[in-house]
């Protein structure tokens, strides 16, 4: 799946608001040890753990070169390293293991992250954030602009739209066994966002490139004017004009005991 860093970064102050809020949770008084940003992305969550953790060696981990690249310019002191996040380890036991908005895309994460804990030092944390927005309008209409068009042979064996995320009651099965502490907790963002096509933007850099790479380059424009109609009606103008798109988060940590 082809990632554009400046794509995602057209809506960044939305976009690390869930990193913050999730850092907040993370305590100041961490263990001893590295800090390794998962999915690191273009920087921007990194940033925000260089800040909360000065003098300690932070690390972005992403297997995107675009983004990596803006990573690298955006915090050039700082190590990034590509990988896949699937079989990545921490080379040595680690303080905090941070992962804004990635583990929706791996396969059976719950198993992954089980299998993080052990990268962890003792007292050292977990700590994860995911959209769990499938059932928004945002998704269900893409799957229906999907499969509308002419372009639609293109997902003739099956769209790529995501697993639903389990229950919250899995994560504490998984995690708990490792864990001196775990909590899990869903925060519904209200972004105000100015018009229909901006929704589109904002999930031209996340949830819609999976559509897009499949969809043959000659179709890409009918398939989001397709997809916009949609989301024009599905998200009506507020009194101000403004359309208000809902984006519910679930957020994990979990301390090693």
């Amino acid at each position: 799946m082809a990632w554009s860093a400046a794509q995602y970064l057209k809506f960044e102050d939305e976009r690390t608001r869930p990193a913050r809020d999730l850092l907040a949770q993370v305590p100041a008084d961490l263990v001893a040890g590295m800090v390794h940003d998962l999915g690191c992305g273009p920087g921007n969550s990194t940033e925000l753990l260089v800040a909360r953790f000065p003098g300690r060696g932070v690390r972005g981990v992403d297997n995107a070169g675009d983004m990596l690249k803006a990573a690298r310019r955006r915090l050039p002191g700082v190590d990034f390293v590509e990988c896949d996040l699937a079989t990545w380890r921490p080379p040595e036991p680690a303080a905090l293991l941070f992962a804004n908005a990635v583990f929706q895309w791996l396969p059976d994460h719950l198993a992954l992250l089980a299998r993080l804990m052990d990268g962890l030092r003792p007292g050292g944390v977990l700590a994860v954030q995911m959209p769990d927005n499938l059932t928004e309008p945002s998704h269900i209409l893409m799957e229906e602009s999907a499969l509308s068009g002419p372009w639609r042979d293109a997902f003739a064996e099956g769209t790529p739209r995501r697993k639903p995320l389990p229950a919250p009651s899995a994560y504490f099965d998984a995690l708990g066994p490792k864990a001196a502490r775990v909590d899990v907790w869903h925060t519904a963002y209200n972004h105000p966002m100015a018009t229909a096509a901006d929704i589109v933007e904002w999930v031209k850099g996340t949830g819609l490139r999976p559509y897009l790479d499949r969809i043959p380059a000659e179709h890409h424009a009918g398939f989001l004017a397709d997809y916009e109609s949609r989301i024009a009606k599905a998200y009506a103008p507020m009194a101000d004009g403004r359309r208000l798109l809902r984006f519910p988060r679930i957020f994990i940590t979990a301390v090693k005991g």
